[in-house]
């Protein structure tokens, strides 16, 4: 079986660097180089993109357009790791859990746009609510979302690991003032809402991971139970690699009294979690934001369109 051709545009990136490191430890993947002095010129990346089977974009939303532009191998299959197709009717939602209909776009279309990280988390947790009817379109949902500095990229990574760093990134810090964060459009569109949620980004002193929760209440939803709301996940994510539901209460995995949002820091799926009473409920999806949350969720993505183990040089379960 020959190698799988994969380029990667944008190397040097956070969400680059750990999909290099992942495929640099697989026998089926060869990755196209290109010279550091050359990863802006135009005519170079567009050489690498047309002699790969698969490309992935790993950069801002301008420069991924372009490179779009460049592609003339009509067989070359782009995974897009930026905001830039995420609403874009034409290119296949990379989130294959949500249903059956989400994975067979992914492995029929030449085009994939991989979720962003906070809207995997929110995603994960609404859509399952609105298709079992749970709640309607137009619940009033406000969502939190607490993730590692990597996030950032380059730029904030330095500045929290920077020697002689600003006291204020010793504390929890909450931005997206303006309720204009770039994930709402997807979570909007994905999801089918009337509206987009209130949506609460904080990030943190800590590498990586996130922990995205919502909250339901019983005054809105009737014969609201946490067992009902915990059969609904079970139901959809039944069998499902990457992922995983916990216990109720998260007793088992001892998160009845904290939810670590770096509990799954370095994996590639994400685990599921419902908590609260019969009138208050809050369901909270814990994952890495560089795994589930963007390389991992890229990877997952070139597997199936590549008709692969879906798993495949992946980190899920118990693996380290």
């Amino acid at each position: 079986m020959s190698k799988i051709k994969v380029f990667i545009d944008g190397s040097e990136g956070t969400t680059g660097l750990r999909i290099f490191d992942r495929l640099s430890a697989r026998d089926d993947v060869e990755l196209i180089g290109i010279d550091p002095e050359l990863r802006k010129d135009p005519k170079e990346r567009a050489k690498c993109i047309n002699a790969s089977d698969l490309t992935f974009l790993c950069l801002p939303d301008v420069a991924s357009r372009e490179s779009v532009s460049l592609v003339d191998n009509e067989k070359t299959i782009i995974i897009d790791t930026s905001t830039a197709h995420r609403t874009d009717d034409n290119w296949a939602y990379g989130f294959p859990e949500l249903s059956i209909e989400f994975e067979n776009r992914i492995k029929s279309s030449k085009r994939i746009a991989v979720p962003g990280c906070h809207a995997s988390g929110v995603i994960a947790l609404v859509y399952p609510l609105i298709k079992a009817g749970v709640i309607g379109k137009d619940y009033p949902l406000t969502a939190y979302s607490l993730t590692g500095y990597s996030g950032g990229g380059k730029k904030m990574i330095a500045e929290y690991e920077a020697e002689n760093r600003s006291l204020y990134l010793n504390s929890p810090r909450a931005y997206g003032l303006t309720q204009a964060h770039k994930h709402l459009p997807e979570i909007k569109k994905v999801c089918g809402l009337t509206a987009e949620p209130v949506f609460c980004p904080i990030v943190a002193d800590y590498y990586s991971g996130m922990e995205t929760t919502i909250s339901l209440s019983g005054n809105l939803i009737d014969k609201l139970t946490k067992e009902k709301i915990y059969e609904v996940y079970k139901k959809r994510y039944e069998g499902k690699a990457f992922v995983k539901i916990a216990s109720l209460d998260g007793v088992d995995e001892g998160f009845d009294k904290f939810i670590p949002s770096n509990a799954l820091s370095g994996r590639d799926d994400m685990l599921i979690t419902v908590n609260g009473n019969d009138e208050r409920v809050t369901v909270s999806a814990v994952f890495d934001n560089l795994g589930k949350g963007a390389s991992g969720a890229a990877i997952e993505c070139m597997n199936i369109a590549c008709g692969l183990e879906k798993t495949k040089g992946l980190v899920i379960g118990t693996e380290e």
